[in-house]
């Protein structure tokens, strides 16, 4: 049987394959638990600096698996699926290190969520997003809380209702993508960033992204507090101290 998401783990970096090439990746049950276990397991591992999610075969994901759900055509067995599917969403925003969506070809519906969802997205100039599920009766509920997160909330409501797909550069433009690059180039741009983020302090990554979310849901008063608190207790770190000590003495 497929193993339906591959783990990788190199020097700090954990890249999380969706292995359904012959489903456009679409996030089955046994997908979602499978993710759920990784990044329950990541969250606990200090080791780990950096994440990534890609998907294998010709497209990154293709969203909900539609021929298991019209095998379970209950409403308590839909509100399960969804809310693991949120959970899992929850769980990458809520990972103390950075997640970098690696997309090709489509990211729709749910793919798109779980695109969305990510901290960064780097996309190959041929990938294509959209929340399509208006196009076959079925308003994109859950995908649209990760989607008006990203970008502005009449551009979401327009990809929500209407279902078209947008283009990569286009996606850059509204901000659900934070790069795009030629699709022979998308491997080295991925391993560029990655980089990047390793070798900033891992203290200081760990710091800004457990802050980075709360503090945009808080009054502006509230926010610089939380603010303020985090980062006094981010100084107190060594290599918070070597860095400025290094930049002052210029060694």
């Amino acid at each position: 049987m497929m193993t339906v998401l591959i783990r990788e783990d190199k020097s700090g970096v954990v890249k999380l394959t969706l292995n359904r090439p012959d489903h456009f990746n679409t996030l089955s049950e046994a997908l979602l638990e499978a993710l759920q276990h990784e990044l329950d397991d990541i969250a606990q591992d200090e080791s780990v600096r950096c994440v990534v999610i890609a998907g294998s075969g010709r497209g990154f994901c293709a969203g909900h698996d539609l021929k298991e759900m019209r095998a379970h055509p209950q409403q308590s067995y839909y509100q399960d699926l969804f809310g693991r599917c949120g959970k899992v969403m929850q769980s990458i925003v809520a990972l103390p290190v950075p997640v970098i969506a690696k997309v090709h070809g489509i990211a729709t519906a749910a793919g798109c969520q779980l695109a969305a969802s990510c901290d960064l997205v780097i996309a190959a100039s041929s990938a294509r997003f959209a929340v399509s599920g208006i196009k076959l009766g079925l308003f994109c509920s859950t995908p649209a809380v990760a989607l008006s997160r990203s970008i502005a909330p009449k551009r979401a409501f327009d990809m929500l209702v209407t279902g078209d797909f947008i283009n990569a550069d286009t996606a850059y433009d509204w901000g659900l993508v934070s790069q795009v690059v030629d699709d022979e180039e998308l491997d080295q741009a991925v391993a560029d960033k990655v980089a990047k983020i390793t070798e900033k302090s891992p203290d200081a990554i760990r710091f800004g992204k457990a802050m980075f979310y709360p503090q945009r849901q808080m009054a502006l008063s509230d926010a610089y507090a939380f603010a303020g608190d985090v980062m006094a207790e981010n100084m107190m770190c060594q290599s918070a101290v070597d860095g400025i000590d290094g930049f002052l003495h210029k060694t």
